[in-house]
């Protein structure tokens, strides 16, 4: 369970109990510390505004799955179950608060401010270390905005569905994962050509059907001079 007892857990409970029963954009700060039980001095220690909270039980929810997270998969697992488990994971962790998501998702959701969308890549990019999948580097990017697309749309299939065991959720995962799945080998190949292309302009690049000396592929080796062996190589 996310840990609701420190500072940042109450005031976040308190307001995520609070647009359960009524209007997000009705939720006031002033409510939300009497809710956690301190003062408004308080609570701006921990957060500045509504938006703030928001991200904050985002980051309590990334915790969660993190802590839930298995340490090592079997060899038979492929990486698109691994994360439909992690983003299954997400959705139950995310149970409980169904209805004042339902509440602050009515009201705009997250607005689209300097740093949000960062976040929210931030949050994919350690729901994919929870499935065992690189995310770092160019690839891992591209990975990031390809769960957060998927990610995004599934979320709202699962805020409208009633089904205690979320078979609808999971069909709706299951179809996107494998539809990302096709697009992201896709641009991984690209990326990759990409890649190889680059490096024949590269400093020290070699163009193909040309040796590292510039002369063409097949021309005879130059003799080499009379003297003592080149020195052995520092690094293979």
């Amino acid at each position: 369970m996310i840990d609701l007892t420190t500072p940042k857990g109450r005031i976040v409970d308190a307001a995520l109990r609070l647009a359960a029963i009524k209007p997000w954009r009705e939720v006031s700060m002033a409510e939300i510390a009497q809710g956690a039980g301190m003062g408004l001095a308080d609570l701006a220690r921990e957060f500045y505004g509504k938006l703030g909270i928001v991200s904050g039980f985002q980051r309590l929810v990334d915790e969660e799955v993190l802590r839930r997270a298995r340490p090592t998969f079997g060899k038979d697992e492929n990486a698109r179950d691994r994360v439909f488990d992690v983003l299954m994971t997400r959705f139950d962790v995310l149970q409980p608060y169904r209805a004042a998501l339902r509440s602050i998702l009515a009201d705009g959701g997250v607005p689209p401010l300097p740093g949000t969308m960062s976040k929210l890549l931030r949050s994919q990019h350690w729901m994919l270390v929870a499935a065992g999948i690189p995310a770092d580097g160019p690839a891992g990017r591209l990975r990031e905005a390809g769960l957060l697309s998927v990610y995004a749309r599934v979320f709202r299939e699962w805020l409208e569905d009633d089904d205690p065991g979320h078979a609808k959720t999971m069909a709706v995962l299951d179809r996107r994962l494998r539809n990302g799945e096709r697009w992201m080998q896709v641009f991984e190949d690209a990326h990759d050509r990409i890649g190889k292309f680059a490096s024949i302009f590269a400093p020290g690049g070699r163009r193909p059907g040309r040796r590292s000396d510039g002369a063409p592929a097949g021309a005879s080796q130059p003799a080499s001079p009379a003297g003592p062996p080149p020195s052995a190589p520092t690094a293979f």
